[in-house]
């Protein structure tokens, strides 16, 4: 009987392996908003299994605009800092940062496929202002000159090489400066002894008996930190001006 034969054919594929699921699938595809709500479970699983992934993109969104509205500075100093050093610096870059400028450090913050003097003057001709750090180096003693009376026995603190030359570079493409250095370092060598470069641009960290706080703390740094602050912002609208004024001043 033609009756009895659908009705076999409905029980044999009831008893084939996922006959159900698939049967049930296809009325599913049919029931309306069904794809939207597959969809929807799809994204919570996404977000489920990556769930900071939505807070390192702002966190990372917020960082380049607050980078954005800072003003890039040249910031010299050397990479071998022992733990007061190091905590020096990093209060540096706080303040440095809380100003609205951008620190930017060879070959921290950046680095070129090119020598280091090229490095150095692109930095350098990229940027509004230099802020030198000049830490205690090297304890040297000298022993020999190659002429003239006997050098001094007593030894001294030396900087960086580059604290010489960096600061040199910014001076040169008439970048305001601001020159801090560890006390005794460098005292007669260079741009950092005394009469080379104007006292107001010129502070000396008393690492011995002056903790980090208590530098910062002074009227002499937070006097010389705004003046030198206020220059970088005048030399950056300066540079930033258009050669062609559309406008007349009157």
């Amino acid at each position: 009987m033609v009756g009895s034969r659908d009705k076999s054919k409905v029980k044999q594929d009831n008893c084939i392996p996922g006959s159900k699921e698939k049967s049930k699938v296809k009325q599913d595809n049919c029931i309306p908003g069904s794809n939207e709500k597959n969809k929807a479970k799809h994204q919570e699983g996404v977000e489920y299994a990556y769930p900071s992934s939505k807070e390192k993109f702002k966190a990372k969104q917020q960082e380049i605009i607050e980078h954005a509205y800072r003003i890039p500075i040249f910031l010299s100093t050397t990479t071998h800092l022992n733990d007061k050093q190091n905590m020096f610096l990093n209060r540096l870059i706080l303040e440095i940062e809380n100003a609205l400028l951008f620190p930017r450090t060879l070959p921290l913050s950046e680095s070129y496929p090119e020598i280091i003097l090229t490095d150095i003057r692109r930095v350098v001709s990229s940027s509004y202002g230099m802020l030198a750090m000049n830490f205690r180096r090297f304890f040297v003693e000298v022993l020999e000159t190659n002429e003239g009376p006997s050098p001094s026995t007593a030894p001294s603190w030396q900087g960086s090489v580059y604290s010489q030359v960096e600061p040199s570079m910014a001076f040169q493409f008439g970048l305001p400066l601001l020159l801090v250095r560890e006390d005794n370092t460098d005292a007669n060598n260079g741009i950092w002894s005394g009469g080379i470069v104007p006292l107001n641009t010129f502070i000396v960290w008393d690492s011995e008996n002056q903790t980090v706080d208590e530098f910062f703390s002074t009227i002499e740094w937070r006097e010389a930190f705004a003046n030198w602050s206020a220059e970088v912002r005048n030399a950056y609208y300066i540079q930033t001006e258009p050669k062609f004024k559309y406008r007349c001043d009157r």
